[in-house]
């Protein structure tokens, strides 16, 4: 058996289990400051270094325990809104799911930091190939977080934080999972450098600064310019959230009169956001006044409603184009989309018998359950192809993907927040948006019912805007783009092989640790020929 003595010193905790721990904890803190509402992009960074710092050298046990912590004050913070309206229980379901999928998700990590400097102990071990390992076992992680279970909660990416950042370009070549991958590989290879040189030594500051460099001035991959399409964005404050009092038909209502402003403005689309009072292709009353709105802007009216076929029920946008009559007109001859991902407990609740036993009063209150899309995330508007995405839908990276691939010169994203009104879920939903355009290189059109509804430019900056809270209207000619960005082409092949990769190279380093650690401990010691016992 190898004693203490003989293992390496790289494979030691930094810091005890406690302080392991308290450091995990400021690591979620730190992690939920780079979502806004707070928006420091530089914590995220930090967060993971931190984290990375408290499992060098756990065991297993103890990585669990970490990331225990990790996840359930990071997550605790991040989706405290869920809890506005339905209380404590989803929050905290939600939270100990994620807090224990993330605590299992980390102990990868701790193998490889004890196996890599087993087999590759010298420096490009140390600085290049573990910090490819890590990069790509943090990023797997999120990848299956963001599957599984019942479709996965892909919200809280490392990449994701980066919308304000001067590395969000790396988006646009790599996608967010290949964001994440080369921010984990920056951070790994500075605790490395730091490990290995010390801190006192000036240069150890070299490779870390030359590595933030060259990934700040990754320039965004070009898209082609395709001239413009003036869209009108409509935000009508309704009473749209699932336990706000309301009349018949009040949300139409409200975006209706918010409608007016765009009047005359010689529109070429008009956007409401997500939710209607009734399904206008079975409502004569709803689809006569949407006819209405789209003959008074002078174009065509992309709203969304809950509809239904036979005895499916779907979140669907639809394109209300000219002329349409003053009847509901035949779905058939509408272009429409479903929303691909409902969210689960949300909009749908699987495995509803075995969730209503637990929680019976909750669940009772989700009586619709809407059923997955399955039709493109396009409509075309006078021949220009307009991309799309309900809600949370916005996370989900096969949905953007297939907009673009399909030919999306903008994209439009509808969206309800009224039932996390005064929460930073809005904003935290508006940064994912603008990570979108720049890793698309379109335009965004991101409207909400209550706010906050901005126009964002294929660069990531902010068009136009709306405040959360008040009725109104935004009207931009918005710039349109071709081409598609390697983000978006590569970027669902480099997922699946940053995932699947990382797996492999840990399986296989593993078995190289142990056969290297079973020869070291077989070789017999080596000592000179009549050396006594104290040479």
């Amino acid at each position: 058996m190898t004693s203490r003595t003989d293992t390496p010193r790289q494979l030691f905790p930094l810091l005890p289990l406690w302080a392991a721990l308290a450091v995990a904890a400021g690591a979620g803190l730190l992690m939920d400051l780079a979502y806004p509402q707070a928006g420091v992009w530089v914590a995220a960074p930090i967060a993971a270094g931190l984290l990375l710092c408290a499992l060098i050298g756990r065991s297993a046990a103890g990585a669990l325990g970490v990331g225990a912590v990790f996840g359930a004050v990071f997550f605790a913070l991040l989706v405290s809104w869920t809890s506005r309206y339905l209380g404590p229980v989803p929050w905290l379901a939600l939270t100990v799911v994620q807090a224990a999928l993330t605590a299992v998700g980390v102990i990868p990590l701790t193998l490889a930091y004890r196996w890599m400097p087993r087999i590759a102990p010298g420096r490009t071990g140390r600085m290049l190939l573990l910090p490819l390992l890590l990069a790509a076992l943090w990023t797997g992680r999120e990848i299956l977080m963001g599957a599984w279970p019942y479709g996965g909660f892909p919200w809280a990416r490392l990449g994701m934080t980066q919308a304000e950042s001067p590395v969000a370009t790396i988006s646009s070549w790599a996608g967010v999972s290949g964001l994440s991958f080369a921010i984990v590989f920056a951070v790994a290879v500075t605790i490395e450098w730091v490990r290995v040189s010390g801190w006192r030594r000036t240069a150890s500051a070299a490779l870390p600064v030359v590595i933030a460099g060259i990934l700040m001035l990754v320039p965004a991959f070009p898209t082609t310019g395709s001239g413009t399409m003036r869209i009108g964005a409509v935000q009508g404050n309704g009473p749209s959230g699932y336990f706000d009092e309301r009349e018949p038909g009040a949300i139409a209502r409200a975006q209706a009169e918010a409608s007016i402003a765009v009047e005359g403005e010689d529109l070429d689309l008009l956007v409401w956001p997500e939710g209607l009072d009734g399904d206008p292709f079975q409502d004569a009353r709803l689809a006569r006044e949407l006819t209405g709105v789209a003959e008074r802007a002078g174009a065509p009216l992309l709203a969304n409603a809950a509809t239904v076929v036979g005895d499916d029920a779907y979140n669907t946008s639809f394109l209300w184009d000219l002329p349409t009559g003053a009847a509901a007109p035949r779905r058939a001859d509408v272009q429409t989309h479903a929303k691909r991902h409902p969210v689960p407990f949300g909009e749908y609740v699987p495995d509803r018998e075995f969730y209503n036993a637990l929680a019976p009063d909750l669940v009772g209150l989700i009586q619709r359950e809407y059923t997955h899309g399955t039709d493109p995330p396009v409509v075309i508007v006078d021949g220009t192809p307009v991309g799309l995405a309900i809600c949370f839908d916005v996370i989900y990276d096969d949905v953007i993907a297939e907009s673009v691939r399909a030919g999306a010169q903008v994209l439009v994203f509808q969206t309800n927040n009224a039932d996390f009104r005064d929460t930073d879920e809005n904003l935290q939903q508006l940064a994912f948006a603008r990570m979108r355009a720049i890793e698309t290189g379109r335009s965004v059109v991101n409207v909400s019912t209550v706010g906050t509804s901005q126009i964002i430019a294929p660069d990531g900056t902010t068009v136009d805007s709306l405040p959360a809270g008040t009725a109104g209207a935004l009207v931009a000619d918005v710039e349109l783009r071709t081409g598609t960005t390697p983000g978006v082409l590569l970027g669902p092949v480099l997922a699946g092989i940053i995932l699947w990769g990382g797996i492999g190279a840990l399986a296989l380093t593993g078995v190289l640790s142990r056969v290297t650690r079973s020869r070291a401990t077989d070789e017999p010691a080596l000592t000179p020929a009549g050396a006594g016992a104290g040479s």
